[in-house]
Parts: structure tokens; C-alpha cells; sequence
């Protein structure tokens, strides 16, 4: 079959690789029908590897550059392997990309993207999303309704880590929430908020493309910090109230430090974006003004939610 292999920075080769074995105990075959391309494919071609293991073998899975990418997808369940329960030949189904041991304190726990051997598919599995087919566990597949086409059905793995940010960023009916940027994951973000019934729900963006992309997808309004006064702007949205909640969806040097400081006092900042170099935070900003800083990786726990929004 053909797949998309990742083999170092900036090489990505479509080529044949062998098909999936039969799915082992526990496992399903699927059948990709629509794979997207995340931000974090993205950073690993153009800057990896960060999650792809290149010199040593994974340690829970064994796997190794180079690998099959894509973690964003839908497809149909074509084969079982044995102890799988709630499948069918035939199923469709939204995957989840984390792979955990089963057995130290997070696994265990119902945080398995926690896990202290955590893998994924796309950079550290025997497979990725841009295959024809993979294997993979039956507690990693989700089924799609009726009236969740499979193309949207590629999409549940995003949004559901969104959901899963805003959650954690308790975003509420009395809140002003920032999104620091509009791509994928910050329009989702935006979408989030807004079903959690946020008061005002602004996009930080640069691009002129993105911020009218904000709008149509229900942002209160815009801000485009290279044409205004980003804090001055935030005062007069927010009627002098500030952003309870800044969630970074950018992940690019600069972003780190302005969400930060955009967030209010004793607000809260989560932080979704994936950055190839450390970034720098205010720290005594932080300390003096009391706010809250979150970390929000991967909607695991939230796919069935995110399927049926």
C-alpha cells in the first residue's frame, strides 16, 4: 500500500510500504477514508523531529524513524482481532492517536495521554493516518453518527482537544476569552468557547485571511496586533474587564509571552500550541498578578463528546 513516511526534517516521501499484519488481540484494522494535516505535522517537517524517535527505539512501541505521519483521521473498521468488543466489520469510526502502557498511575487513572511512555500514532506507531490502512487499539476508535460524514469525521481528533483545552481553561458564561491565533486549532478553540457559552470571544490574529475566518466562524471580534494596540484594543472590547481566559493556539516565539500578558489578573492562560523552541514567559507578571498558567495536550476522553457537538 502507499503511505506518506517521514524519514528526517523536510523529507517526507510518498512511497509502498508493507500492509498492516492482521490486527493482534485487542485491535482493529481501519480503513483511512480522510486524514488531516496538523500543526504538528507541520512542525516536524519543517523543524523536527520533536515526537518522532530517531536514535533509539520508542520505549513502548519500538518505533522509530522512519514513520508512517498523519494523526487526524476517519476510515472503516475491516478487520478484528480477538477480545475486541463494540465493533463491526464495517463501522465507522473517528481515531485517537494516544497509545498508553495500561500500567503506570495516569493510565490507570483515566489520563492516558499522560502516560510516562505515552505514544502516538503518526510519530511513534507502527503506522499513521496517511496509509491506506493501520492497526490499531479498539479503545482508540470511536464510532461516527449517521450524520457525521467521514470527511468531518477527520476532525473529531482536533476538536476534541479543543474541547478538552476550553474544559480545562473553565471557560464559562461570564468570560471573556482570547484566542491567540486563527488557524485550525485556534478557529476550533474559538467554536469551543462559544458552545461553553462564553460572553465575548476574541481572535488575536495577523492574517487577514484567518481574522475573516474568525469572523465567520462567531468571533465577538478581532484583533490584529500588527495594526493596533493589542492591549488598548483588549480594554475596549472587554469594557475595561480584561481576558479571563487566553487560550495560545500559535505555538510561534513571540505568542508565549503575549498571551501571557494578555491574560488578565488571576486569569487563566492555556496553552495548546506546539513550539519548536522554548518560549519565554513574564514570570513576575505571573507572580504579581496571580495568573494561572495550563497546559492542554490532546482531546483524550473527550471523542465521543466531540462526535455527537
Amino acid at each position: 500500500m502507499k503511505a506518506a513516511v517521514w524519514h528526517g526534517r523536510q523529507d517526507v516521501r510518498v512511497e509502498e510500504v508493507h500492509d498492516p499484519p492482521p490486527p493482534a488481540p485487542g485491535q482493529v484494522q481501519v480503513e483511512v477514508a480522510w486524514c488531516g494535516i496538523c500543526g504538528t505535522d507541520l512542525h516536524e517537517y519543517l523543524g523536527g523531529p520533536l515526537y518522532i524517535p530517531t536514535t533509539a527505539a520508542h520505549p513502548l512501541t519500538g518505533a522509530k524513524a522512519p514513520v508512517i505521519i498523519g494523526h487526524e483521521f476517519s476510515g472503516r473498521v475491516v478487520a478484528i482481532g480477538d477480545d475486541v468488543e463494540g465493533f463491526a466489520l464495517g463501522d465507522r469510526v473517528a481515531a485517537c492517536p494516544i497509545v498508553g502502557c495500561g500500567r503506570c498511575r495516569w493510565c490507570k487513572t483515566g489520563s492516558m495521554a499522560q502516560c510516562d511512555k505515552v505514544a502516538f500514532v503518526g510519530t511513534s506507531w507502527s503506522g499513521g493516518g496517511f496509509a491506506e490502512r493501520l492497526n490499531l487499539y479498539g479503545y482508540q476508535c470511536y464510532h461516527l453518527p449517521a450524520t457525521l460524514s467521514d470527511e468531518l469525521g477527520a476532525l473529531v481528533e482536533p476538536f476534541s482537544s479543543t474541547a478538552r483545552a476550553a474544559l480545562r481553561g473553565e471557560v464559562g458564561p461570564n468570560d471573556n476569552v482570547a484566542i491567540v491565533g486563527a488557524g485550525p486549532i485556534g478557529l476550533m478553540s474559538l467554536l469551543a468557547a462559544r458552545l461553553r457559552g462564553a460572553k465575548r470571544v476574541v481572535s488575536v490574529e495577523v492574517s487577514p485571511r484567518r481574522l475573516q475566518a474568525a469572523m465567520e466562524c462567531g468571533a465577538t471580534t478581532t484583533i490584529n496586533p500588527s495594526r493596533e494596540d493589542l492591549f488598548q484594543r483588549a480594554e475596549e472590547i472587554t469594557e475595561g474587564e480584561g481576558f479571563d481566559v487566553v487560550v495560545e493556539c500559535a505555538g510561534q516565539e513571540a505568542t508565549g509571552m503575549l498571551a501571557g500578558r494578555l491574560t488578565r489578573t488571576r486569569g487563566r492562560l492555556v496553552v495548546m500550541g506546539v513550539f519548536e523552541k522554548p518560549s519565554p514567559l513574564d514570570f513576575t507578571d505571573l507572580v504579581f498578578r496571580e495568573k494561572t498558567v495550563i497546559g492542554s495536550m490532546s482531546g483524550y476522553g473527550f471523542f465521543d463528546q466531540a462526535a455527537m457537538l
